[in-house]
């Protein structure tokens, strides 16, 4: 979390409260306002000084301090006595008694993983700046995670340009720099196009650690068609990772699966070691278990991931590995199990023509 390393313990207690709380209703799937309200709080506070909150804490003005109301409040003033906020004791008691999947599901290999190679920050349709995502990850227990924002075409996701993308690979670079030994790896979710080629200038795609392909439009396109489509992008060497593969929604109004062949992609991405991602959100849970165990009989590799657009969205990995666990997927061949060098090594064999499988 982000915090003014000038304050003392209490504003840094109060500050981890706040986001803490946040972190817990995302993963429960609050309302974004609710989680934004407590993140709000917890920047108010960064920003003031000590003899100002001080102030503020024993002169009971907090409230009139624009973007704290009187739940915010009320957690700032227990931690800052140096007591566990009882809103935040009562959601961490409901993240013990309510876990995401029954029985202890997915807890061996969720043991197991070392990182994620699907999250979103606010450069494009996430909710979070990338330092608090790179936080999050660190406190989940990772060792890395890959920032895969979306690629150009996706405008109403506020796709990367080149220029963007550029400007967001320095930035992760200073991230780095000061994270030691966590390691946020650039990366990008890049649309499939039409054709099965990828939407980003093909040197920039080069320079990044890691590729997830994903299909976003003409979902409904003949299976066939699809089928070319997906295979061609998989076989690319600069494309390690495919994202969601049937595009469905399973909540709400739902959206069925995209049609294709998936013997034949899967035994693309088997070729290529193109790894097949268990996507983690509720929402999607793709691909459908039929499919998950005929990727695990083609042999591909796997990655189980978040897809997180908000950092309490990362815990979410564990319904992905109850999946997985399920359908006989092995652990050896999950890369999000991986170290952080061989992963590293494994996307470069991909770009020099190797399957690193």
């Amino acid at each position: 979390m982000t915090v003014d390393t000038e304050h003392g313990e209490p504003a840094r207690e109060a500050v981890r409260a706040l986001r803490r709380i946040a972190f817990l209703l995302e993963r429960a799937g609050a309302p974004t306002y609710r989680v934004r309200a407590f993140r709000t709080a917890a920047d108010v506070i960064t920003a003031l000084s000590d003899p100002e909150i001080t102030e503020r804490v024993t002169g009971g003005s907090l409230e009139a301090l624009k973007g704290i109301g009187p739940k915010t409040a009320g957690v700032i003033r227990e931690a800052w006595a140096g007591d566990v906020p009882a809103y935040l004791e009562r959601l961490e008691a409901e993240a013990r008694t309510t876990p995401l999947v029954a029985g202890g599901a997915g807890a061996g290999l969720r043991a197991l993983l070392r990182g994620d190679c699907h999250l979103h920050s606010d450069w494009s349709d996430g909710g979070s700046p990338i330092e608090e995502m790179g936080r999050a990850a660190q406190e989940v227990g990772h060792e890395w995670a890959v920032l895969t924002d979306h690629s150009p075409r996706l405008t109403v996701a506020r796709g990367l340009s080149p220029e963007r993308l550029r400007e967001q690979l320095a930035v992760v670079a200073d991230l780095n720099a000061r994270w030691a030994p966590f390691r946020l790896l650039t990366g990008i979710e890049c649309d499939i196009l039409d054709d099965g080629s990828l939407d980003q200038e093909p040197d920039l795609l080069d320079q990044l650690d890691v590729v997830v392909v994903s299909v976003h439009s003409k979902l409904r396109m003949d299976a066939d068609a699809m089928t070319r489509r997906m295979v061609a992008a998989v076989g690319n060497p600069r494309a390690d990772v495919l994202g969601h593969c049937t595009g469905r929604l399973v909540t709400g109004r739902g959206r069925p699966e995209s049609q294709f062949d998936a013997d034949a992609v899967f035994e693309a991405c088997a070729a290529a070691g193109t790894a097949v991602e268990i996507n983690s959100r509720p929402e999607r849970l793709d691909p459908p278990r039929r499919l998950l165990r005929r990727a695990v009989a083609a042999g591909t590799l796997f990655s189980v991931d978040t897809d997180a657009h908000a950092p309490g969205q990362l815990d979410w990995q564990v319904i992905g590995c109850a999946r997985a666990e399920e359908c006989g997927v092995p652990a050896e061949r999950v890369v999000t199990t991986w170290p952080l060098d061989k992963v590293l090594e494994w996307t470069r064999a991909k770009r020099e023509g190797e399957t690193g499988a």
